[in-house]
């Protein structure tokens, strides 16, 4: 019955994405962090304090989200079983992001193909954080698949993996860490104190993931007719140029196997980030290119579901 919930909550998300309007609890979770933060600010100033305060912030939020989704199927499943199921449900397909970021993408993908660069530019500003006023779109492309790339492991693989190693408590609590870091593991002044634990445990917590989604990414290039080879190539040879640690492992495969160059110069928050590059240019970046990731980021989830019910399921039988 439990692998039957995943793959209902997987079904949902394909079809429902992420409708604005809805309640969804990564926005109760953002709202958590904004209110702790300004909390823990009120008491620590220096910066050996917001230090100590962040990892009093993700003690409090990534605890009391775990609590908080243990205790709603708890009570959901006193009540009847039935409720208990969807609730259970509603749970995991709201960590789970493959048709919202596949809509993003793919939304930045018709502006470019109508040939509306402002509209382009405005709705990859949705999902990145760079500034995209001045990209063109050869950085547009390589932008929005870069970010298809990074969160087909943030978005999908790793919600799976936590979900298989501790049940919808554990994924809603991975949620918690990578919301945490998105939104203040940040190496700007105002946040380089307070979310420098954010951002490390949001490392520990998608390095295995990322790494199975090397080889979950390039299997599944395999499977569209790309360049296997490279994938796993490019993956493995680039894998730390990138500022992260875990998100050089996805953006790697993906320009290997579409043979693009990813990376590169950036602007945030008004200052220019030297990138390096990750990749081979054998050709140069086009449109086309942003559904062909998220093409690879859906069949790669599809793996990745099925190989974490298939353990999921070899586990119980073991025990």
């Amino acid at each position: 019955m439990t692998v039957l919930l995943w793959f209902a909550a997987f079904i949902l998300d394909m079809k429902l994405g992420d409708p604005p309007h809805w309640p969804h609890p990564v926005r109760w979770i953002g709202q958590l962090i904004n209110q702790t933060e300004q909390f823990i600010r009120r008491f620590c100033r220096t910066e050996t304090g917001l230090k100590w305060g962040g990892v009093l912030l993700w003690l409090l939020v990534v605890g009391s989200v775990w609590l908080a989704s243990y205790w709603v199927l708890q009570l959901a499943y006193s009540v009847t079983f039935w409720l208990g199921w969807l609730a259970e449900i509603w749970l995991i397909y709201t960590v789970l992001a493959a048709r919202s970021l596949s809509d993003a993408a793919n939304a930045v993908y018709r502006a470019l193909c109508q040939g509306n660069l402002s509209a382009s530019r405005e709705q990859l500003a949705k999902i990145v954080g760079r500034d995209t006023s001045q990209l063109q779109p050869p950085q547009i492309s390589r932008a929005a698949i870069e970010t298809v790339a990074e969160n087909s492991v943030d978005g999908v693989i790793a919600p799976l993996f936590f979900l298989m190693l501790g049940g919808a408590p554990l994924a809603m609590a991975y949620k918690a860490i990578n919301t945490l870091d998105s939104m203040v593991g940040y190496k700007t002044p105002r946040y380089r104190a307070l979310g420098m634990f954010s951002a490390r445990m949001d490392d520990v917590a998608n390095w295995l993931p990322a790494r199975l989604g090397w080889l979950l990414l390039a299997m599944a290039a395999k499977w569209q007719g790309l360049d296997f080879r490279q994938a796993l190539h490019i993956g493995w040879r680039d894998r730390y140029q990138h500022s992260s640690p875990n998100s050089g492992w996805p953006e790697a495969t993906v320009a290997g196997a579409l043979g693009i160059r990813l990376g590169g110069p950036s602007v945030y928050f008004n200052q220019l980030v030297e990138k390096p590059w990750i990749g081979d240019a054998r050709r140069e970046v086009t449109p086309d290119d942003i559904p062909q990731s998220v093409q690879m980021m859906m069949v790669a989830s599809v793996m990745a579901l099925l190989l974490f019910a298939l353990l999921h399921s070899l586990a119980s039988v073991t025990v």
